[in-house]
């Protein structure tokens, strides 16, 4: 009999949770999940212990439950490790996914983009500017966030019609550009 994966406390959710969670692309997909596991292993040991998984959600302002968070990810971590591996977090993230999310449908591209620039656009006027990007990079814990100057090159490289914003048009061309180049 192979061994089952463990199961996996459906936590309490908005009525509609977002479908960004799933990303369609397999090779996109991988290399945001690798970048995400590295944003929460916050010492580079190539494990995210709970107490990392826990800061990063908190930094994120998910409010982790650490009884909670231990329970449904408690099961993927192996005997012996001090926390989830790569494989681990990748199996764990895969069973997440089917249990919040049921099966992959058909997704709307464009209100996953429409909503991934929400969480940029913090004061909701439709642009980002550098103060929001570096906002959002903080709580990341990304050393880009460090410098204004940085984030203000990273917005020009993006804002075609050189206001100094990214407006969603711009913002939705970065994103097809990644998704092009990551394919």
């Amino acid at each position: 009999m192979e061994n089952a994966a463990p199961a996996i406390a459906k936590p309490s959710l908005p009525k509609k949770p977002s479908l960004s969670f799933r990303l369609r692309n397999g090779s996109l997909n991988a290399l945001r999940l690798r970048r995400v596991f590295d944003l929460f292993d916050r010492n580079g040991d190539g494990e995210i212990t709970l107490d990392e998984m826990a800061s990063a959600l908190d930094a994120l302002g998910l409010g982790a439950d650490r009884s909670g968070l231990e329970a449904a990810v408690g099961g993927y971590i192996p005997a012996g490790a001090a926390g989830l591996r790569f494989d681990d977090f990748e199996s764990l993230h895969r069973a997440l996914g089917d249990a919040l999310f049921g099966p992959i449908l058909e997704e709307d591209d464009e209100g996953d983009m429409k909503e991934a620039f929400r969480v940029f656009d913090e004061d909701g006027d439709g642009f980002i500017s550098a103060a929001e990007l570096q906002a959002v990079l903080k709580k990341l814990g990304l050393p880009e966030a460090r410098s204004l100057a940085t984030v203000q090159e990273m917005i020009c490289n993006v804002d075609r019609n050189c206001d100094g914003l990214v407006d969603f048009g711009e913002f939705k061309n970065m994103m097809q550009g990644i998704i092009v180049l990551g394919a």
